[in-house]
């Protein structure tokens, strides 16, 4: 039976202290779930900047870097089923970041993309796949998997009718590179989810899920509603067709990811609800 996990990121706004950690960890805890995914950059102090660019982005991280994460991992019974990084880090300390994913129970590492990439230049996107084929190869070493997680900016043509995937799927090694499928990502990038996984196949070892529908007013004089993430059973996406082929893929964890426009403004309400979902289909 596959893990099931909230990824740290949707939680910057109630990890900001140890208290408050502790009371969110307890309520993940609750509702179902196993596990917890961690970001690097949320579990280590950041730059000013860094929270100023993803609060504006809509994502911010809050203040929990400052927190002792091995301890509130431990006192809440929760696994994490893999540690987000960025790419420029791995390479840099690969042993370093190997240590600190061992030393909270996981073995896999997953990049989160990348930073202002450009996805639609053939030439670049082939040299990040050979960067992640050395990274994966130097972290195989350490006893560590390398995964990579995919956003909707990877749909994009490079060259005719293949897209920055296809390059990052068919120039990667299996034995190196595996994959986080975010299928809300490739079906908000107009993609059929299904396809995608079952393309994959084994080498989706996790599922990053969330749902999408229409709860928001959309543009003023008009009836049309905005589209946006919903919580898991509440949405329009086809969900239970893709929980049989991340079944039969072996996904070894299905994570909750979710940024905005939560029930009540809530991500903990939310992902109170999205556990119904999950816990009746995993």
């Amino acid at each position: 039976m596959a893990m099931k996990a909230v990824q740290q990121f949707m939680l910057g706004t109630v990890l900001n202290n140890e208290k408050q950690a502790r009371e969110t960890l307890g309520k993940i805890k609750a509702a179902g779930y196993d596990g917890i995914e961690l970001c690097g950059f949320m579990i280590h102090p950041t730059g000013l900047m860094v929270r100023l660019m993803t609060k504006a982005a809509g994502m911010p991280t809050g203040n929990g870097g400052k927190l002792d994460w091995p301890a509130l991992i431990r006192e809440s019974g929760l696994q994490v089923p893999s540690l987000h990084y960025d790419l420029g880090s791995v390479e840099r300390a690969p042993a370093a970041v190997a240590v600190e994913a061992k030393g909270f129970g996981t073995d896999k590492i997953v990049i989160t993309g990348m930073y202002r990439f450009p996805y639609g230049d053939e030439k670049a996107v082939r040299e990040l796949a050979g960067r992640l084929d050395r990274a994966g190869e130097v972290l195989k070493k350490e006893g560590v998997h390398l995964l990579y997680h995919n956003h909707n900016c990877e749909l994009q043509r490079v060259n005719g009718d293949r897209r920055a995937y296809d390059i990052l799927v068919d120039e990667t090694d299996p034995a190196l590179v595996g994959f986080e499928f975010d299928s809300y990502w490739f079906a908000d990038g107009g993609a059929d989810p299904l396809a995608w996984m079952e393309r994959l196949g084994s080498r989706m070892r996790l599922w990053h899920i969330n749902d999408r529908g229409t709860r928001l007013a959309g543009p003023a004089m008009t009836p049309i509603l905005n589209s946006d993430s919903l919580e898991l059973g509440t949405g329009n996406l086809p969900l239970e067709k893709w929980a049989e082929q991340a079944r039969a893929n072996g996904v070894e964890a299905v994570i909750l990811e979710s940024h905005r426009n939560w029930v009540d403004k809530s991500p903990v309400k939310s992902l109170e609800l999205s556990a119904r979902w999950l816990n009746a289909h995993f």
